[in-house]
């Protein structure tokens, strides 16, 4: 069995040959490089909105979290020198942006359980191989991971991604065991009115990257009174060839003819729909925007929206990332606030079935 220790070193060597595999270093004879080509043109076949750009874009960044000091640094606070007892671990996963469950499959075995996991069929290549890369570096995790086609059955607790409407279902199923059941959230950005064209550009970053599918994609805005979008639109035009992937531009063709056959107003830069609007979440192609009165008023229209909220993104004192970072979470960035590590680490299932009405 692996100590604490060793499942550390195994997933920064994973990190690494990640990296080889981006770089192309064909003088590492422990990567296979035309494998990784095929799993890139299968993820791409199988979901249109996988584009190349975006896969190995979601691979850099777990590239770079796992690097040795950053899982230290990350898990430094929890104790996990001691064995946790295992349990099985049933993780369902969201297939909308490459690789979105693979936090919780990391943290699940760097806790030392057993993860069973129910992939998306958007997203069904990329951590096979991975899970392949890692085994390869330790063969004692092949014992502690296990993929399942249909219903999950033998878990002991659940973490599941799913949108609002799925979450219910979940929330049901899962209703006796430990479990995490995270539903639909969204970025926001909040402008002061001082922003520069290249603040901007940076923006175009948090809005477009995966097509704006992610839970830390930009959707809405919220603006000053009196604002004027001429700044944001020159900022985010060197975006204007998203409009040539034909599934994006079908989304922003489809949504412009229902806002005019509608009367609804809204603004338009040849690519991107800005559209005025409460709703936190907004289609492809689409961003909604919002006028404040003031920080005070703000301040209160998030704290009560805060469940719809995934990051918040501004050089505003309310935000809690810049421009352009929206897509850089660490590994201490949990989706929706919930500290997985924690919840791992404290799973107590005989006080959890003793306290379990069933």
């Amino acid at each position: 069995m692996l100590t604490f220790e060793q499942r550390k070193i195994a997933f920064s060597k994973l990190g690494r040959t990640i990296d080889v595999l981006l770089k192309a270093e064909n003088s590492d004879k422990n990567v296979n490089h035309s494998e990784f080509q095929e799993v890139l043109a299968l993820s791409k076949a199988e979901n249109q909105w996988f584009s190349e750009e975006n896969i190995r874009f979601a691979l850099q960044g777990w590239s770079s979290a796992l690097q040795l000091e950053n899982l230290e640094e990350w898990l430094k606070t929890y104790d996990l020198q001691d064995e946790i007892p295992a349990v099985n671990v049933g993780i369902v996963m969201a297939g909308n942006i490459p690789l979105v469950g693979f936090h919780d499959f990391l943290s699940t075995l760097i806790c030392g359980h057993h993860a069973i996991i129910r992939q998306s069929s958007n997203d069904k290549r990329l951590l096979p191989y991975l899970v392949k890369k890692l085994v390869d570096i330790a063969p004692e995790f092949q014992s502690k991971i296990t993929f399942v086609e249909q219903r999950l059955t033998g878990f002991d607790a659940v973490i599941a991604t799913g949108s609002n409407n799925t979450a219910r279902y979940f929330e049901y199923y899962f209703r006796k065991v430990p479990h995490v059941i995270r539903k639909n959230r969204n970025g926001i950005a909040i402008f002061n009115g001082d922003e520069s064209k290249q603040d901007f550009e940076k923006l175009g970053k948090d809005i477009l990257r995966y097509f704006g599918l992610g839970c830390r994609n930009v959707s809405k805005i919220f603006v000053p009174k009196n604002y004027n979008f001429n700044s944001f639109f020159e900022g985010i035009s060197k975006f204007e060839t998203y409009i040539h992937h034909h599934k994006y531009a079908n989304n922003y063709e489809y949504n412009k003819a229902v806002y005019l056959m509608s009367n609804i107003k809204f603004l338009d830069n040849g690519f991107m729909i800005l559209k005025e609007g409460q709703d936190f979440s907004s289609p492809i192609a689409v961003v909604n925007y919002e006028i404040y009165e003031d920080d005070k008023q703000l301040e209160n229209l998030l704290n009560k929206q805060k469940n719809n909220i995934q990051c918040t993104i501004g050089k505003h004192k309310l935000c809690n990332f810049d421009f352009g970072k929206a897509q850089h979470p660490k590994l201490t960035d949990y989706a929706d606030g919930v500290d997985t590590i924690k919840f791992l680490k404290n799973l107590d299932l005989k006080k959890h079935y003793e306290n379990t009405q069933f």
